[in-house]
């Protein structure tokens, strides 16, 4: 059973999303909050699979709530899911930053919303390649950006560093492969490694620190 926190500060979007994963015989609602602090008390207390995290809140908002509870040891099984209203919010980077698994739209379709849940409850990234690749399009038209090179880029050795960068521009481990001229199998070896050096939770977080870094090219 996959047990999910909702935490929105509208009523109505609680209740239809309450109603919705109650409605499936492997999900469970945890519980409810109406706001940031309430989310990072409730995560604290109810230990839950998943968290389906709104942005905009009153008191802490979904980002600095989300970063709260990735930050905390005890809830490192936890996956934050933000919502957002808009494809490109401008948090959303800021989200997967501070360790969210992926994002979903909120007028994203019931089904979808079920296999998201279900998706970063396995370990999975809620970012796919071809949303990758929106969001680094996104990022390129904007003005130049201030690198912040993660702490341990240095660690990576001169082929992780590339798969890495490839991984930022939005391919897939089998893209990778067929890039680089080896097996899917040595991809994903190399995804996996790059991700426990620079400490990323999962794909999403990799693909900011490639970003942030300098890893991917416009």
């Amino acid at each position: 059973m996959i047990s999910v926190l909702i935490v929105d500060d509208q009523d109505l979007i609680r209740l239809g999303l309450r109603t919705l994963i109650e409605s499936e015989e492997d999900l469970s609602v945890a519980g409810e909050a109406a706001d940031g602090l309430a989310a990072v008390e409730a995560a604290q207390r109810l230990r839950p699979d998943v968290i389906l995290m709104d942005v905009r809140m009153p008191g802490i908002d979904g980002i600095e709530a989300t970063r709260r509870i990735v930050a905390d040891a005890a809830l490192i099984d936890t996956r934050v899911i933000v919502l957002t209203t808009f494809e490109l919010d401008e948090y959303v980077l800021d989200a997967l930053r501070y360790g969210a698994s992926g994002f979903l739209i909120k007028d994203t379709k019931p089904a979808e919303v079920l296999r998201a849940i279900r998706l970063v409850a396995e370990g999975d990234a809620l970012l796919s390649p071809s949303v990758t690749r929106r969001v680094v399009r996104e990022l390129a038209s904007r003005p130049p950006r201030v690198l912040k090179p993660h702490s341990e880029i240095s660690s990576l050795t001169d082929r992780e560093r590339e798969v890495v960068g490839l991984v930022g521009e939005g391919l897939s481990n089998e893209e990778i492969a067929l890039r680089l001229n080896v097996s899917p199998a040595t991809a994903r070896t190399h995804v996996s490694r790059a991700m426990i050096k620079l400490g990323a939770r999962d794909r999403a977080q990799l693909v900011v620190f490639a970003y942030q870094s300098g890893l991917v090219d416009f």
